[in-house]
């Protein structure tokens, strides 16, 4: 099935469009996170791989949308769009909860035929490595102290009441959707090599849990660390990025 362009550009934004790309890159966001956290890694890839940046409802351009409440219900709305992309070979990136949307969104593209160039997990335990969490549950202020003390970088922003109420609804839900997914017992493996980076302190992924991406696929599972919390790769963008396009290129 082939998406409407209209429903495509709603999705999916191409920053730096690549016709000559050798291949392409689907970058799923984190919780509350947009297509736009993706533009550096665009900008770096291309013209070689061309980075597909998702955007969910929710939140900046499509923040009158209804948020999509779980993990499996956007990969659901998601694979559609994304499998006419896949007439080059198709890499999935994700960073925290996108990690989790891009492995439920390779499992649907394994039952439509299409098997990813590999998979990279970034700052997410795997998908059989689940954690009581409840984040989502706290008021408004224990919401934020999260946020805050993942990503010091969103302080000056979210001591503004008026972004903090734009951004708040999207964040919560995101928040909801990554603590409440579980894995489905009995999915078949992937057949693409699994990547996963990590920060080293960050606490919402140890190594054990990182390592157990493995359980996942028939081909090769690796785990690289880099210094750093949960946002790792806003302190490395530069190394980070081109880690990403090594590892998309070897799977070509």
């Amino acid at each position: 099935m082939t998406a409407p362009a209209d429903t495509t550009e709603l999705w999916i934004r191409r920053f730096h469009r690549s016709p000559r790309a050798r291949a392409r890159l689907l970058a799923l966001p984190h919780a509350g996170g947009g297509a736009s956290y993706y533009f550096p890694l665009s900008r770096d890839l291309a013209p070689d791989i061309e980075v597909l940046a998702v955007q969910y409802p929710g939140r900046q351009d499509r923040r009158d949308e209804p948020c999509v409440e779980t993990v499996e219900d956007l990969a659901d709305l998601l694979v559609d769009i994304v499998e006419p992309w896949a007439d080059l070979p198709l890499a999935l990136f994700g960073h925290s909860m996108g990690a989790s949307v891009a492995f439920e969104v390779a499992v649907r593209l394994r039952e439509c035929g299409v098997t990813p160039a590999c998979l990279v997990a970034s700052g997410r335990r795997a998908p059989s490595a689940p954690r009581d969490e409840r984040v989502h549950q706290r008021d408004d202020a224990g919401l934020l102290d999260e946020i805050r003390t993942l990503d010091g970088t969103q302080g000056p922003l979210l001591s503004d009441p008026e972004i903090v109420a734009m951004v708040l609804p999207a964040i919560r839900s995101d928040y909801r959707a990554a603590e409440t997914y579980r894995f489905t017992p009995g999915t078949p493996r992937l057949d693409c090599p699994i990547h996963v980076l990590i920060g080293d302190s960050d606490p919402k992924v140890s190594r054990p849990e990182a390592d157990r991406w493995a359980e996942h696929t028939t081909a090769a599972c690796t785990v690289e660390e880099f210094p750093g919390g949960h946002f790792y790769l806003a302190d490395h963008q530069a190394a980070v990025n081109a880690r990403i396009a090594a590892l998309v290129t070897r799977a070509l």
